[in-house]
């Protein structure tokens, strides 16, 4: 019986985690889910998110995955620490749900020489101060600058995100984040989605600046916690097989999908709204 790597994400960003996932362990069978008809969470309440996170974590398991990433920022910010405490030791007490923000948080004060860190990322996880809780805990003499990011998302979700027009948008949002402090030296992309305006972001940064994106950072930690959790690298399928499954319309995701992923996928549909 198959038992995957469950990856969830609110629409089409996971797919750039779940793209890195995939070079560091290729062996693992992987399902990712989006909830694309209820994106995009950003700016969603955390009880909503919440709720939304919860019912797609428990499709998941449903499908057989021990473990799954919720490779959303915005639900890791608003819901996995509710459904760590709260829901698993009821729902299903050997399986695990990890995000994607303690282990950018663990190694972020590593790329700094400034001691002044931004964070680009939605409305809701700028609101919900988790990236400046987390870092502090590992790197408590770093000071964190937020900037909250609002268009982006749309942009690339409707595929303008390589227009020039776009262009506008991503130097509004830096020049915010600039203002806030000088001497920021790294920024990291608190969003799935934001890898794809990755060159345009590099264009409106200061000479020398580092730009870090996630997915390297959670695949390398998806690694380690394999290797560190043999009862539940055991439990995880190996055939090198993924499924895509998204909440709207397959036709569309795919579509999408693409560009994210980097290759043509087939995704199918998956009736939870």
């Amino acid at each position: 019986m198959r038992h995957p790597i469950g990856v969830f994400d609110s629409g089409y960003g996971g797919l750039t985690v779940l793209k890195s996932m995939v070079g560091r362990l290729p062996q693992y069978d992987y399902v990712y889910l989006g909830d694309n008809a209820r994106a995009p969470y950003g700016n969603r309440s955390f009880e909503t998110v919440y709720h939304y996170t919860l019912q797609c974590v428990r499709w998941l398991f449903d499908q057989g995955c021990p473990l799954v990433i919720l490779a959303c920022n915005t639900a890791s910010a608003k819901a996995l620490r509710t459904i760590q405490q709260n829901d698993l030791p009821n729902i299903a007490p050997s399986n695990r749900v990890l995000g994607v923000i303690r282990p950018t948080t663990e190694v972020i004060g590593n790329f700094t020489r400034s001691g002044k860190v931004g964070v680009l990322a939605t409305r809701g996880t700028v609101l919900s101060g988790s990236y400046p809780i987390e870092i502090e805990k590992f790197f408590p003499d770093l000071a964190v600058y937020q900037q909250a990011c609002p268009l982006w998302v749309p942009l690339i979700e409707n595929n303008e995100h390589d227009k020039p027009g776009a262009d506008y948008f991503v130097k509004e949002y830096l020049d915010q984040l600039q203002e806030q402090a000088p001497g920021i030296d790294t920024v990291l992309l608190a969003c799935t989605h934001y890898p794809l305006l990755k060159d345009k972001i590099s264009r409106f940064l200061p000479q020398g600046a580092t730009l870090i994106s996630q997915g390297e950072i959670v695949a390398d930690s998806l690694a380690d916690y394999l290797g560190r959790h043999p009862e539940m690298e055991t439990r995880c399928s190996k055939g090198g097989r993924l499924s895509f499954y998204t909440t709207d319309s397959p036709e569309d995701f795919d579509n999408h999908a693409s560009i994210f992923y980097g290759e043509n996928l087939r995704s199918e549909h998956v009736g939870l709204v």
